[in-house]
């Protein structure tokens, strides 16, 4: 992947493709993206730069006869010429990550504009920034139809997260995802402010279903979180307040500049389809497969296969692959949770306690709540150290619409082994809530301290002191792409969310009125919420990486007080992506000069693999070398498992 980025974030130099322009002016005009490949390439001889698109009978004509002679293309602006609105010079990349990858000019001169589905009719833009729709009925079907961005012939999206929209204001350009990686440049800052503007509005309304104005900002945002709505005006002091002192990384201007290489140093292979990893902290950790559970080795170096495959035997032994695997009881013990038999929902009724020593379920628990059956979607640890408690007995449960904590103890007393009863143990509804429908929980994790942090299908993500699950300490109300996974750091410090397209970092800290530092798990922060950092991919990789979506952000992995989370991790498709914590926070960060709006993040290291990624996880950091602070990436596939060293990477 490092070649990937060779040319993405480069300037679009007029006169570097100055000659290649003069030498295919009579070229026939390349075909529609639409014909392109995967990798952004068109049919043989569709790849040279076009000749002028038309925006009339005679103005085109006018115009391209203007390219020809005029010193740059530069020169022809909607301010010298008013009858050409919201022109742009459009660029294709081709090559994909190869050495030889480029931009070529796909049209020296084109037309965009946001055009709803159900019409034809742009919205076009004025020079004073507003929006002014021509010709669009009355209604606009009710704000219902969404907004596309049309430019030419060639390109038509929706706009949208999927875009992977990434701006640099400095060169007046954009660049996108639509079948084939795109730029745009604009020849004016005017120009590109206006379309900045108009993107906005048109993304905000695609997103919220309302039209961008200050009383429906309000309205998605809440006062409290209008720092997210306007980052531009935030204070940022939080962020730099909250950046912690351990060994600085090398600094990367770009991630043109990162070297991809890793040293892999081990490597498992499983015969059944793995699907899922339970990470020990002690000496073993464990991958779930189709066929049973395989025991791994715990090493400074990675996992290494001991050989050894755990059978599951219990009631009827009947195995069904589990969709969670939570390690316990000082990691002898692991609950596997599987999804409702003949369901396509990932709702469980109960788990099943698998004692790892023996191989055997010693126990089925069923989840009821006074005395009737419910369902499960997700299961954790009361904390994030707690697994390693060999007097553990409770763990949380999360549905759609309840969050609630689990005792494996009878009130009547010892639990019945399963060897000696045909029936299911009922586990204790220690305490919890069920909500009103309508809060659509998607995922959940816990902190050092035991409190918890929930993601949602709206994007909402709420923070839950470790005493009450019944009214969230703090509501951020996310950006409208719903949470499939969330994380958080030992200290509760930092949420990670995940979405199909982005990570989402936020920052929990705030201080109250005494001026004292706390956590919004703990207090309700107010108006006092810095905006938080989003994670992307670059539209060269997003494009590379298929129509695959981020799965699994999480932190590195740390379980005592006044240690700090070095990287984050997720895995989109084939490859791992690899954030540093630090470089991400900090706030004069080489990403973050010129941006607009919320603040993106592009600096990352990539592991690829020849395979989808099941799941990308950092080990514990007792397992960092005694030349490296990084403990091994482990990273496995339906087949394999291997494990990098992160520190002794090239760069």
């Amino acid at each position: 992947m490092g070649g990937s980025h060779s040319r993405e974030g480069l300037e679009l130099s007029d006169s570097d493709t100055e000659a290649e322009e003069d030498e295919s002016e009579t070229e026939e005009e390349e075909s529609p993206v639409s014909s392109a490949t995967p990798t952004g390439r068109s049919p043989a001889g569709t790849l040279k730069p076009g000749t002028a698109v038309s925006v009339d009978d005679v103005d085109s004509k006018l115009q391209s006869l203007k390219l020809k002679y005029s010193n740059s293309p530069s020169s022809i602006t909607p301010t010298k010429n008013p009858n050409i609105k919201n022109a742009v010079k459009l660029y294709l990349h081709i090559g994909g990550s190869l050495p030889s990858a480029k931009w070529i000019i796909s049209e020296k001169l084109v037309i965009y504009s946001f055009v709803k589905s159900s019409s034809s009719s742009p919205y076009t833009s004025s020079h004073d920034g507003n929006l002014d729709v021509e010709d669009v009925e009355d209604e606009r079907d009710g704000l219902s139809s969404p907004w596309f961005l049309k430019i030419g012939s060639k390109v038509r999206i929706k706009v949208g997260p999927e875009m992977q929209m990434k701006t640099f204001p400095d060169q007046k350009r954009v660049d996108f995802v639509a079948d084939g990686v795109w730029a745009i440049k604009f020849f004016t800052a005017e120009a590109y402010g206006i379309f900045q503007s108009d993107y906005q509005k048109c993304l905000f309304e695609n997103i919220y279903g309302f039209e961008a104005n200050e009383d429906n900002t309000v309205k998605v945002f809440g006062k409290d979180f209008m720092a997210w709505a306007k980052p531009d005006s935030a204070d940022d002091s939080i962020w730099e307040d909250a950046v912690d002192n351990f060994d600085k990384p090398p600094v990367h201007a770009s991630p043109a500049k990162q070297s991809q290489s890793f040293d892999e140093v081990e490597e498992a292979v499983d015969e059944g389809g793995i699907q899922s990893l339970a990470l020990g902290a002690l000496d073993n950790s464990f991958l779930v497969s189709d066929s049973g559970i395989q025991v791994v080795r715990n090493f400074n170096h990675g996992v290494h296969g001991k050989g050894v495959s755990v059978r599951i035997s219990g009631n009827g032994n009947n195995y069904s692959t589990p969709k969670k695997a939570l390690l316990m009881r000082g990691e002898t013990n692991m609950l596997l949770m599987s999804s409702q038999r003949n369901s396509a929902k990932p709702h469980a009724s109960g788990v099943d306690q698998l004692d790892i020593e023996t191989g055997k379920v010693v126990t089925e628990w069923k989840f009821e709540k006074d005395g009737t059956d419910i369902t499960m979607r997700d299961i954790t640890n009361d904390s994030k150290g707690s697994q390693l408690d060999p007097s553990e007995s409770t763990f949380l449960g999360l549905d759609d619409n309840r969050l609630c904590q689990w005792d494996m103890r009878d009130r009547r007393g010892l639990v019945q082994n399963i060897a000696n009863s045909m029936e299911s143990s009922v586990l204790q509804w220690s305490h919890g809530h069920q909500f009103a429908r309508g809060t659509n929980f998607q995922c959940f994790a816990t902190t050092g301290d035991g409190s918890i942090v929930v993601g949602s299908l709206d994007g909402k993500i709420r923070l839950y002191s470790k005493s009450s699950m019944r009214m969230a300490k703090t509501a951020f109300p996310g950006l409208g792409s719903p949470i499939t996974h969330v994380d958080v750091t030992f200290d509760g410090k930092w949420v990670l969310g995940t979405t199909d397209t982005y990570l989402i970092l936020i920052c929990t800290i705030f201080k109250d009125k005494d001026g004292k530092e706390k956590t919004g798990f703990s207090g309700r922060m107010g108006n006092r919420i810095a905006s938080p950092r989003l994670l992307k991919l670059t539209p060269l990789d997003s494009h590379l990486a298929g129509k695959n979506k981020f799965q699994k952000g999480q932190f590195s992995w740390v379980t005592e007080n006044g240690k700090q989370e070095r990287h984050l991790v997720a895995t989109v498709g084939k490859f791992s992506v690899i954030w540093n914590f630090l470089q991400v926070k900090k706030s004069n960060h080489e990403c973050y000069r010129n941006q607009e709006g919320l603040k993106s993040c592009y600096c990352y290291r990539i592991v690829p693999r020849d395979e989808s990624i099941v799941d990308s996880r950092f080990m514990h950091e007792k397992f960092a070398g005694t030349d490296s602070p990084d403990a091994p990436l482990v990273v496995a596939t339906p087949m394999k498992v291997s494990s990098f060293s992160i520190s002794n990477a090239r760069r």
